[in-house]
């Protein structure tokens, strides 16, 4: 394929009926043809970091990422300049994508040629577009005016798919007001549902089709997995998201007390009440109400919970007033309701009331192939929490990680990789990079390396004394392939879950490895 016929592909997916995903992977792939690299990325920009939507022969935690430009000389050079830039190959700025190859095996190979686009429309900066390559010199004879036609062909979608956000800006001053309050508690408490795999996009479908409803959501799931994060979800995609969504905590409620913080009382209703005071329901008056571990919630408040969602009303303590509160209500818990309701310690009618649109959220056991993407998160977050180099996961520790039965989910996820990374940063200069290998993972892990650790060992035995260590890699990379496909039947996409790695990024490395034709 020419230059030209990779810009008329990339203009035609531009206007065809695909997902907006599928149609920067396809522009990844109209620019291999001509440029070529061994990573590619598209990033848009957040704030004042850099966040990857779709890459190509990165390892699969650089999508959890988030590169910010004050850390990044290169990406900071991108969002400045004003056409394609192509680095000197003895540039001394440090590249993001050093050790995040998908073919580096946790080597931390550094990258020798790259080059990259900035995205903007009107002048405004949507992102970047960059290719980076192992050999020096890959990209001394390409076409600055095609990459810059490319440039802005990428960034005719990006401004497509942010129309929405770009409208929400022109607001009125209280709508404003009300999502930067609301932006700051999810910056705060973290606000991003992370993952790829099948059982999160059909809940992403879920939460979409609910979002645009006012119906009462029960979201069901085990302790850790992310169930505030799912309300979250559903209250910022909904009609209601830029007023505020109030959080109770049902399992903190002392009995006594419970009433009245969330219907409120008047003043000298009981000991202590001095003034009038409102009730959750009040304050969240237009918004959304997330009641938290609804399965605690005390059997003498659950009648006034019930005739608030039944009528749209409620009544302070002390007072015989009906106020209407125009509240939409999502609850969470991760028990049995129905037992509890079998068992007498919950109200039939309450549950079948909060149970209009169930939605259960996985386990993160469910979902093995997004911890990738999920570690990388948490490394990056930690990398900037303890102001550390760049944070790198060897290929062991992922598949270990992957291995793991998660009994605490997501939120033991992020315990365990938080420790994980303060003791392999531990005698490593701030500005080195921090390796997590397998064995960082401690004791719990070990069964989960076992397997990962004698294939390396066979491998290592197999290999000719006469081999280079680049023949013995690639080797060993043809025979682990090619006994996980056998175990999954010749599903690639197992496969790939199975090693650790994105689906395309096994593709790309099984072609390389004369395992697939083009």
């Amino acid at each position: 394929m020419n230059q030209l016929d990779a810009i008329i592909s990339i203009a035609s997916d531009l206007t065809a009926g695909l997902s907006s995903e599928e149609r920067y992977r396809r522009l990844l792939a109209a620019i291999r043809n001509v440029v070529p690299y061994d990573a590619a990325a598209l990033l848009r920009l957040e704030d004042t970091s850099l966040v990857p939507i779709v890459a190509e022969g990165l390892s699969p935690d650089a999508l959890g990422r988030r590169f910010a430009l004050d850390e990044q000389p290169r990406l900071r050079l991108l969002c400045e300049a004003t056409e394609p830039v192509i680095f000197p190959v003895d540039s001394e700025l440090s590249d993001p994508y050093d050790g995040l190859l998908a073919s580096d095996l946790g080597d931390f190979q550094r990258i020798h040629a790259c080059l990259g686009c900035p995205l903007r429309v009107r002048g405004e900066l949507l992102g970047v577009l960059t290719a980076d390559a192992a050999q020096p010199h890959a990209f001394d004879h390409i076409d600055r005016s095609f990459l810059a036609a490319v440039g802005a062909l990428a960034a005719a979608e990006l401004r497509t798919t942010q129309l929405i956000e770009a409208l929400e800006r022109s607001a009125d001053r209280q709508g404003r007001i009300a999502r930067d309050l609301m932006r700051d508690v999810e910056l705060r408490q973290g606000s991003d549902m992370i993952g790829t795999s099948a059982v999160m996009q059909r809940l992403r479908q879920d939460i979409e089709l609910v979002a645009r409803s006012d119906l009462t959501v029960l979201i069901t799931g085990e302790t850790g997995v992310g169930k505030e994060l799912v309300a979250r979800a559903v209250h910022n995609a909904s009609m209601r998201h830029a007023e505020p969504m109030l959080y109770v905590n049902c399992a903190a409620l002392p009995e006594t007390l419970a009433d009245s913080e969330l219907f409120g009382h008047v003043k000298g209703s009981f000991t202590g009440a001095s003034s009038d005071r409102m009730g959750k329901f009040e304050v969240a008056n237009g918004g959304t109400l997330f009641l938290d571990e609804i399965g605690e919630l005390p059997l003498s408040v659950q009648p006034k919970l019930l005739r608030a969602i039944q009528q749209g009303e409620i009544q302070r303590v002390g007072s015989d007033k009906a106020i209407k509160a125009d509240v939409r209500i999502l609850a969470a818990t991760n028990r049995d309701l129905e037992r509890e309701v079998q068992a007498n310690r919950f109200r039939a009618d309450l549950y079948h009331r909060l149970n209009v649109y169930p939605l259960s959220v996985p386990a993160l056991r469910e979902r093995a192939e997004d911890i990738p993407l999920l570690a990388g998160y948490f490394c990056d977050l930690m990398r900037r929490r303890l102001g550390l180099g760049p944070v790198r996961l060897e290929p062991e520790a992922v598949v270990a990680l992957q291995r793991y039965p998660w009994p605490g989910n997501v939120r033991e996820l992020e315990n365990v990789l938080s420790r994980v990374t303060l003791n392999a940063a531990s005698g490593v200069s701030r500005t080195d990079p921090v390796v997590i290998r397998g064995f960082h993972l401690g004791p719990d892990f070990a069964a989960s390396r076992v397997t990962t650790e004698t294939d390396l060992e066979a491998g290592v035995t197999k290999a000719s004394a006469s081999m280079t260590l680049h023949q013995a890699t690639r080797d060993f990379q043809r025979t682990l392939i090619a006994r996980t496909l056998q175990e999954h039947h010749g599903n690639w996409s197992a496969t790939a879950r199975h090693l650790g790695m994105h689906r395309s990024n096994l593709h790309h490395l099984a072609i390389r490895l004369g395992m697939k034709s083009t």
